[in-house]
């Protein structure tokens, strides 16, 4: 089973980079915080991976870190949440963020993640928080992170008033947040609807 690759960085997007390796190029799916940690392109990266398989098809997802990884495979465990709702929750909030938030029951830091429900956060909460009491993770208060938090919850329901699509707003954020990951509500908001419209 693939543990990690190492090779060249050849192209990068929001959600997906390729990486080759030897004569092979493998496209990987990566989270929004992954694509933040990339190299520029045609230099060395490592990305740890996970090999998902549904109905005879294989996609590769890539993490700038085991721990990033490890909580996707949690998140996996979770009834209902599949790799494309795990990657856009990894997308949404920090790793220690998320931890903190299962452990300290912050539904509502975790349904500010776009497409993330009340029901969808207690399930997380259910299924996690002992999981997460067990990890050996570097936590990072909540706190600290507070005001971009707000400011991606905030451009996601400027998004929705405005008439999209959760998908749409899901989506055009998710390449916002990566384009710019400290950006204020309001660039957020330009950023995010100028991939609206592409």
């Amino acid at each position: 089973m693939l543990a990690y690759l190492i090779g060249t960085l050849v192209e990068k997007s929001p959600t997906e980079a390729t990486v080759e390796v030897g004569d092979l190029g493998f496209s990987v799916q990566i989270s929004a915080t992954t694509y933040a940690q990339l190299p520029d392109l045609n230099q060395r990266v490592k990305l740890f991976v996970h090999l998902f398989f549904r109905e005879e098809t294989f996609v590769l997802y890539g993490f700038a870190s085991e721990e990033e990884r490890l909580i996707f495979k949690l998140l996996l465990g979770v009834s209902g949440i599949g790799p494309k709702m795990a990657q856009t929750i990894l997308s949404g909030i920090e790793v220690p963020l998320l931890r903190e938030a299962i452990i300290g029951n912050n539904l509502s830091a975790l349904t500010g993640i776009a497409g993330v429900g009340r029901k969808t956060a207690e399930r997380i909460v259910l299924e996690l928080r002992d999981k997460m009491l067990k990890l050996d993770l570097k936590a990072t208060p909540v706190a600290v992170q507070t005001d971009l938090q707000q400011a991606r919850n905030d451009a996601y329901s400027a998004l929705l008033a405005l008439g999209f699509a959760k998908p749409s707003a899901e989506k055009a954020l998710r390449a916002a947040i990566a384009e710019k990951p400290n950006a204020k509500t309001d660039e957020l908001i330009r950023l995010a609807l100028r991939h609206i419209q592409k």
